[in-house]
């Protein structure tokens, strides 16, 4: 499992969140982009996010919380991000946001808010390289995870192997040393406030990874 850490609740500024992350082993840096009216949260000015980013050593693996995402495709793309997430229900044309994505040659993520059934995703899954199942509700960092997350990651790996499909899944939301067993067979968890509310980040994800680590080794 890697892991991918969110700026999104710190005790520090964006940027020395994003500095002090990118010192670390971390996989990626997630950026959640909240527009304010997807959810109530506003936390970027588009014009703002490509000179906050575009230093960063590690990659990127954007979500976001948006309506209509397919806009910010032109700019974001600057900053050659490995994943762009949006949601299901950001945009009536899935398919085009996807297509606009591929040609701009990044790895295109989808993600469901807690109550979308998992099965609006299904006519997608053969198009997409990411699925972000998100654990908490979008918009808000420091969350508690949601228990029905093991369930919905469960039945996404069901589909997976049973299609012969090749997308990962990513969970988002209330990861931490107490939670993170009960996803070990995610590829990539969001690690936030548990990383980035601690003194010492690189600690922490090393703890997480020997959790990740000896759970392998048990099973």
């Amino acid at each position: 499992m890697q892991i991918s850490v969110s700026y999104l609740t710190s005790f520090y500024s964006k940027e020395k969140t994003i500095n002090l992350i990118t010192k670390t082993t971390a996989d990626y840096l997630h950026a959640d982009l909240m527009d304010g009216l997807f959810v109530a949260n506003k936390n970027f000015n588009i014009n703002e996010i490509v000179p906050l980013l575009k230093e960063t050593k590690i990659p990127l693996d954007i979500h976001l919380m948006v309506l209509d995402p397919i806009i910010y495709i032109p700019i974001l793309k600057e900053l050659k991000p490995e994943y762009i997430t949006f949601h299901l229900e950001a945009t009536k044309d899935i398919i085009k946001t996807i297509q606009v994505l591929k040609e701009a040659h990044i790895k295109v993520g989808l993600s469901l808010k807690p109550e979308t059934e998992i099965l609006e995703l299904m006519p997608y899954l053969s198009f997409i390289d990411l699925v972000l199942v998100m654990s908490v509700e979008p918009g808000a960092g420091g969350q508690e995870f949601l228990p029905n997350t093991p369930e919905r990651l469960k039945t996404l790996l069901n589909y997976r192997e049973k299609y012969n499909l090749n997308f990962k899944i990513e969970v988002d939301g209330g990861i931490n040393n107490n939670t993170i067993s009960l996803i070990k067979e995610a590829d990539i968890a969001v690690v936030g406030s548990y990383i980035c509310k601690a003194k010492n980040y690189e600690l922490q994800i090393t703890k997480l990874k020997n959790i990740i680590n000896d759970i392998d080794y048990l099973s």
